[in-house]
């Protein structure tokens, strides 16, 4: 055996700890390998900052509003008056498709989609693949492979708010409070909302309820900031034999679709919708949707010119009562079909306050 002197039993020693740590940092290398993916999937659903809760602040209200959260759904609630679409609603929705008549209430979406100012729409062709296809190694005269198969696609830019839509219940805010009390340094992220996205909304199944006040009040369309009341309402209730359910979808038609395409700049100059008395009558029986054939919710001019947009900003932040807008509630009015199955599903784009949608009333 050789016996080794204290400066070589140190020097072994110090080598020692070195081949340690180096192992440690392989170990940890490979480890952060391992769990990288993981973590930049983690990053993008839960960008990491410190989470925040702003609900138990009170201030920052407009003048004369208190607090409106937490809703009756709950604190933490994300759906608003979705919940009240329960599986009997459901249930007995479909019982109402007797002849299997499928009506679309969608308008088509294009460059000329007359737009609130501030939003854009605009779809390019990409028909790239026709020619690189060409460059495959096994391309056969006019395409890929022996059956020469080419593809065209598009590429889409604007925002969500255009043609007929569904909002999310984070789409308005009062200052910079949201349903439920959460304020924006709460909810907004580079990529959109971490609560109420679109991501949240679970597809709508439900009746279907068509409110044609227009023909109730004996014209084709109602005029520019015209207020529906709770008498006009019930007046076309009373006139179709229909009454409002809870977890119904009501749909207004009021004649303004009619300009759609035809005068858009008389479309967006203003529009007929419900008063502030019916969206708190409406809320009261619990319905769960309301739409409209206008390019937001509530007559323009409003009922108070000092607040703006007040119906759509009382049904999302207040209420947590989701809306739809340019709905193409023509066909279906003029059928005269005024209960249905009504049918939405949409793109779960996360974070997104809205999405372009083409809703159904099947009978």
């Amino acid at each position: 055996m050789i016996e080794r002197t204290g400066s070589q039993r140190q020097g072994g020693a110090r080598r020692t700890a070195t081949s340690r740590r180096g192992a440690l940092r392989c170990a940890c290398a490979l480890a952060a390998t391992l769990i990288a993916p993981a973590a930049r999937t983690a990053d993008m659903e839960n960008p990491q900052f410190v989470a925040s809760d702003s609900r138990s602040e009170h201030g920052g209200l407009p003048d004369g509003v208190q607090p409106w959260w937490p809703s009756r759904y709950g604190a933490d609630d994300q759906i608003g008056t979705l919940n009240e679409i329960t599986p009997a609603v459901t249930a007995a929705a479909a019982q109402l498709v007797k002849r299997g008549i499928t009506v679309d209430l969608g308008r088509i979406l294009d460059d000329r989609t007359p737009k609130f100012p501030g939003r854009y729409w605009h779809q390019t062709v990409d028909a790239s693949a026709p020619y690189t296809n060409l460059r495959r190694a096994d391309a056969d005269g006019d395409g890929w492979g022996r059956n020469r198969i080419n593809w065209i696609t598009e590429i889409q830019a604007g925002t969500f708010q255009a043609g007929t839509q569904l909002d999310s219940i984070g789409h308005i805010q009062t200052g910079d409070r949201f349903y439920n009390g959460w304020r924006a340094r709460d909810v907004v992220e580079a990529y959109g909302l971490n609560r109420f996205g679109m991501e949240t909304v679970p597809p709508i199944v439900t009746r279907g309820v068509l409110i044609d006040v227009a023909a109730s009040r004996g014209v084709a369309r109602l005029d520019p900031g015209y207020v529906i009341t709770v008498a006009d309402f019930e007046a076309a209730l009373a006139a179709q034999g229909v009454q409002v359910r809870a977890g119904d979808a009501v749909l207004l038609h009021t004649g303004w679709g009619g300009l759609w395409n035809v005068d858009d700049a008389a479309f967006l100059a203003g529009e007929p919708g419900p008063g502030m008395d019916l969206i708190e009558w409406l809320y009261a029986r619990r319905i769960a949707v309301l739409g409209a054939d206008t390019w937001s919710i509530g007559p323009v001019p409003g009922e108070d010119p000092e607040r703006p947009f007040l119906v759509p900003q009382t049904m999302y932040v207040n209420y947590g009562l989701f809306g739809l807008e340019n709905v193409a509630t023509e066909e279906i009015a003029a059928r005269k079909v005024y209960e249905f199955l009504f049918v939405l599903t949409h793109a779960r784009t996360r974070g997104s306050t809205a999405a372009v949608i083409s809703p159904a009333a099947v009978y």
